[in-house]
């Protein structure tokens, strides 16, 4: 395959960017989307230029590190991560654009690189279990119903790459930050903090700059584990009955 890329360069947050165009042919239709880049990186070392920034991981469509819009959708055109995104989707002669995450709270660092420590901001407020818990349990020791395990499950699924809010016209982030909500919201052992928690996080997620919520539900559309548009409105419950617990102690 021959293609036409057009590739956002950006020397870092305070720089301006602007679209570079580069063609590279010889693309196997099996490569993945970061192996391709990974071949114009190749030939730009090679001819003494700057390599474009992106980033990844794992590769294996699990660490949530590949970030890229491409031909204006999040992760591309299949509902995927963009390390599992592979050029049969595309087309001998296309041209194709990649940009990095566009939002308030993931400023761009360099080319296709943007910072997303918000999120980790966002877990760090509430996503996690203060009681000192030992040792692994047993197995079962704690029974948990079926329907709650397999909604805490759907939830935990989340990997954080933050299509979700690439994704949204407002830039929000009420789908990463429902999922890491309901994810322990509904287990026995999230229970004691249950009402903090979503109070905390969703104060957090409006203090890193994130858009407001019209829910569009773009970003359910977007997001590869399919964390479901329902998970917002369990947070907004969620938050709801906090917000009412609170106010009358």
């Amino acid at each position: 395959m021959r293609l036409t890329l057009r590739v956002w360069r950006q020397k870092n947050a305070d720089a301006d960017g602007t679209m570079s165009t580069y063609e590279v042919d010889g693309i196997s239709p099996d490569m993945s989307f970061l192996e391709m880049l990974d071949v114009l990186n190749e030939r730009l070392i090679l001819s003494g230029e700057d390599p474009v920034a992106f980033d990844h991981d794992c590769r294996e469509g699990i660490c949530g590190a590949c970030s890229l819009v491409i031909n204006g959708d999040a992760h591309g055109p299949e509902r995927t991560t963009t390390c599992q995104l592979h050029m049969r989707s595309f087309r001998d002669g296309d041209t194709i654009d990649v940009e990095p995450w566009r939002a308030a709270a993931f400023p761009v660092v360099k080319d296709l690189v943007v910072d997303r420590s918000a999120f980790d901001r966002i877990i760090q407020a509430g996503g996690y279990i203060t009681a000192p818990t030992g040792s692994a349990p047993e197995a079962h020791a704690t029974p948990v119903p079926k329907p709650d395990a397999d909604l805490a499950f759907e939830h935990a699924e989340c990997i954080g790459c933050g299509a979700c809010v690439a994704a949204c016209p407002n830039g929000a982030a009420m789908l990463f930050t429902s999922a890491k909500v309901n994810h322990l919201n509904v287990l026995p052992q999230g229970a004691p903090e249950r009402e903090t928690r979503v109070l905390d996080m969703v104060a957090r997620m409006d203090e890193e700059g994130f858009g407001g919520c019209t829910l569009t539900g773009e970003c359910s559309t977007a997001c590869p584990k399919g964390i479901p548009l329902m998970s917002i409105t369990s947070m907004n419950k969620e938050w709801l009955r906090a917000t009412r617990k609170a106010a009358r102690r």
